[in-house]
């Protein structure tokens, strides 16, 4: 495929993606999407990157293309050709994306449902009485008194 085309004859001229990006005056982050198949470049860009190698496009796209009379023919040719393996890449990317907005759905769910826990928790914590004053009744006398914490009487 083109990515790993562009990948290897790079590394067979012996330039680094930097090399490349300056000959190309692009920013070596395009070559890395080109090599990893994440974006392809245009027809101009891919003429200037077969010229660059010293190969046909038709070579560097990694099909027999047969090579037409005119370059006008040529160049539509490339042009269907990376349209084609753009709707592959947005197809690609699409899955991709969808795939991790699930996941962060189901992330946002289960953190919502923890902190909807720990608040139910601490109501339900903070709604019994933690202090221990209770009231009694001397059957003696009839009367009611109350102990609190260090067991005092209080009348």
């Amino acid at each position: 495929m083109l990515n790993e085309k562009i990948k290897s004859l790079r590394k067979q001229r012996g330039f680094t993606q930097e090399d490349l990006a300056i000959r190309l005056n692009v920013v070596r982050q395009t070559i890395s999407k080109w090599e990893k198949g994440l974006s392809v470049p245009d027809a101009q860009m891919l003429i200037q990157i077969a010229d660059l190698f010293e190969v046909s496009t038709s070579e560097l796209l990694g099909e027999n293309i047969q090579l037409s009379e005119t370059a006008t023919e040529q160049q539509n040719e490339i042009a269907q050709q990376l349209s084609r393996i753009n709707e592959q890449l947005a197809l690609k990317n699409k899955r991709s994306n969808t795939i991790w907005k699930v996941i962060l759905g189901i992330f946002i769910a289960f953190v919502v449902l923890h902190i909807f826990f720990l608040i139910s928790t601490i109501i339900v914590f903070n709604s019994f009485d933690t202090n221990t004053h209770s009231t009694y009744v001397n059957f003696e006398t009839s009367e009611p008194y109350e102990l609190d914490e260090d067991s005092t009487f209080i009348e």
